[in-house]
């Protein structure tokens, strides 16, 4: 099993959290009976990615430290890349993990599957965190994971040498400076992740069905303040600006470091190498507002959460979510920032002075307000790939906008191949 990375961020204000609370409060009845700590020896396996390994074995240390007079702790590392938790643990559910790190669009079919334990102090939990990363962790009212990070989102980075805080704000007045300056707005048009961006606000509707696979898809909507063709043309206006160009994160590192972008859309990962790019021109926040029809809508954003997960059939369940806990604790989160700038979900940790002085991680948070959870199907994906292509080429065909649209949407809504 092969270990990888993951990073990114979110949230909103703690004040939020109390409607989180009273919605788990009492539906953990059951799981709020966990079995007693058993003293003795105790033996744990913890799935995690490999980059996360030394920081978290500081954490170890620390629980053992803890619960040393309680029970002879072993706690074993197993390193499995966190996109493919699910597909491992549901091969083998009885021999899986007691406690694993999962992303949020995750949590689903392991409840569904039975891989999951209730999180027993679920109200205690949902308090201490911030509003999204509770709601990412519950479904259908039961809280079932412990947020760990709040930081898979991505906003926009700016040289400001070039942009000013003013500037920023739209995306017309940072595709005017960078043409005028010769320079380059970057972002992938080829991702339906950083797609949505532009129908996310715009009153026009897509998720996911029922079933789990399939999706609907209103952007292709004749109706309402904002139609799905306007979406398409405000597209088209940025695609053929001069100063824009469509990226993947690569081409934004190595325009960053000749001086050919000076703005892009991207995440916390892209953080370092931006940072030792720009140098003291170094800045990030929120994504700006794009014109449409002559109005002025704030872009939108996907969301992402990492979570720790109890397997149900733990042989030591009782000491699988105290562990759990603690290596989400406001401590252990702030720890986590500090040795891999993962940005919390815990509401004290997230405002402390340590995180707030970093720009990448700030601006997620800023931007999660407008963002929602990645809740689609696989079509989604796809048909965006042959979309994006469209706009960036400048529709060279000259397809009426509404057919284009149709064609995203019917690809979007098509049944699960």
């Amino acid at each position: 099993m092969f270990a990888t990375v993951f990073s990114g961020c979110s949230g909103k204000d703690a004040s939020q959290n109390t409607d989180n609370a009273e919605v788990t409060e009492n539906t953990n009845e059951e799981s709020s009976q966990a079995q007693e700590l058993q003293s003795g020896k105790v033996d744990l396996r913890l799935w995690i990615d490999e980059g996360s390994v030394p920081n978290t074995q500081k954490m170890i240390d620390s629980f053992k430290q803890q619960y040393a007079g309680q029970a002879d702790l072993n706690i074993a590392i197993e390193t499995v890349e966190i996109s493919q938790v699910r597909e491992f643990l549901l091969g083998d559910i009885n021999n899986g993990p007691d406690v694993y790190v999962f992303v949020d669009d995750q949590l689903s079919p392991l409840v569904s599957s039975g891989a999951i334990d209730i999180v027993p102090n679920a109200s205690e939990i949902a308090a201490a965190n911030l509003t999204e990363s509770v709601e990412a962790a519950t479904l259908l009212g039961n809280m079932y994971a412990y947020p760990m990070t709040a930081d898979n989102g991505y906003f926009l980075y700016y040289n400001k040498n070039y942009l000013s805080e003013s500037d920023v704000q739209t995306m017309d007045r940072i595709l005017e400076v960078a043409s005028e300056n010769e320079k380059k707005m970057l972002m992938d048009m080829t991702s339906g992740w950083y797609m949505y961006s532009f129908f996310g606000n715009t009153g026009l509707e897509m998720g996911i069905n029922s079933d789990g696979l399939t999706n609907h898809c209103n952007w292709n909507s004749t109706e309402g303040d904002i139609t799905g063709a306007e979406v398409v043309q405000a597209i088209l206006d940025i695609t053929t600006n001069p100063g824009f160009m469509s990226g993947l994160d690569d081409e934004l590192f190595e325009g960053a470091k000749n001086g050919t972008v000076i703005a892009g859309v991207s995440g916390v990962w892209a953080a370092a190498e931006l940072k030792e790019a720009w140098g003291d021109g170094y800045a990030a926040c929120k994504l700006p507002t794009y014109t449409c029809d002559g109005k002025q809508i704030q872009m939108s954003s996907f969301t992402g959460y990492k979570m720790v997960g109890v397997n149900y059939y733990s042989k030591q369940k009782a000491w699988a979510h105290k562990f759990a806990d603690w290596i989400t604790n406001e401590e252990n989160q702030t720890l986590r920032f500090a040795d891999r700038m993962q940005g919390p979900s815990n509401t004290n940790a997230a405002a402390s002075e340590l995180v707030s002085k970093e720009p990448a991680i700030k601006a997620v948070i800023e931007q999660s307000q407008f963002g929602v959870l990645q809740r689609i199907g696989n079509n989604y994906w796809k048909s965006c790939v042959e979309f994006g292509n469209i706009m960036i080429e400048g529709n060279p065909s000259q397809m009426p906008l509404q057919d284009i649209i149709d064609r995203l949407v019917n690809g979007i809504i098509a049944n699960a191949v």
